[in-house]
């Protein structure tokens, strides 16, 4: 892995990846992880830095696989992503204060937390998720998911696949029934940043997975829950009281543990902490600022 201060490379199966990095701030150093999804990228946490960056140094790390820069072709898979975090954790933000983490994010820092003890500081999930939309919707994963995702490599077909749930009208459907409250915080100048990020080079590779569930850091809610139980940095669960019934229901589960801290606020669905960023910063700075 090679750092610098705007980007990091990479190698995964013999490849080499960039992904983005954007720092902002300083002060104690808040190490921040988007969601894996297909239009995701570190710039969701362009709100949260501006707003913590009087006390904090923050850094903003896209995931390989997924961005806005070009990725190569490779059948992702969840070690990529616990090996890339665990080198993220030991070569850019060493000993992070505190590690905010998006979606499946914040799965694999649960992991991360309780594999490599004083690593990853305290642990700030924001709509923490641990299942795919497709396993979420039929309530497990099906042996065929796997083979979609891997025709999904494939030329054509694959480019077919992805094109199918990433178009303009599947994206704003998508974007306002599960991602935000308000319409306008998809305005049409949003909308394009996000449209933007899936037609990158590779986009499809890592999406498609996400999507069936393939890059799910855990597989079942029983394994979510006693990871996080094992974890002995303090946890604190921000989700907002709009986020979709089933989701919202394994969060609640995750912020009953007694070692969690849990704050539902009165709205927001998976990009919370995009679209209420005041309200989240506020709670942010409530539990950093807490002993």
């Amino acid at each position: 892995m090679r750092v610098h201060d705007d980007h990091i490379d990479w190698s995964w199966q013999g490849k080499a990846i960039r992904v983005g990095v954007t720092r902002v701030g300083s002060g104690p150093t808040i190490l921040m992880l988007p969601a894996l999804s297909s239009i995701s990228t570190r710039g969701e946490m362009r709100p949260l830095q501006k707003r913590l960056a009087p006390g904090y140094a923050t850094v903003a790390i896209d995931w390989p696989g997924f961005g806005d820069a070009p990725r190569p072709a490779i059948q992702w898979q969840p070690d990529a992503y616990r090996a890339f975090l665990a080198e993220v954790l030991e070569q850019v933000v060493e000993r992070p204060f505190a590690t905010l983490a998006a979606g499946h994010a914040a799965g694999y820092c649960l992991g991360a937390a309780r594999a490599r003890r004083g690593k990853t500081g305290r642990l700030c999930l924001m709509a923490p998720t641990w299942r795919g939309p497709l396993p979420t919707v039929f309530g497990k994963r099906h042996n065929v998911f796997g083979r979609i995702a891997r025709a999904g490599d494939l030329p054509g077909v694959g480019e077919l696949l992805y094109r199918l749930n990433v178009n303009p009208f599947m994206v704003r459907m998508m974007a306002l029934g599960h991602v935000y409250r308000d319409p306008g915080a998809l305005a049409n100048r949003v909308l394009a940043e996000k449209l933007a990020v899936t037609r990158v080079a590779g986009a499809r590779h890592a999406s498609i997975r996400f999507v069936l569930g393939e890059l799910d850091p855990m597989l079942s809610r029983e394994e979510f829950l006693n990871i996080a139980k094992q974890v002995t940095e303090p946890i604190l669960v921000v989700y907002g009281a709009d986020t979709p019934k089933k989701s919202k229901a394994e969060m609640a589960e995750l912020a009953a543990l007694p070692n969690v801290r849990a704050v539902l606020l009165p709205a927001g669905k998976l990009a919370v902490h995009e679209e209420f960023a005041d309200e989240v910063a506020d709670t942010l700075r409530g539990f950093l600022g807490s002993g």
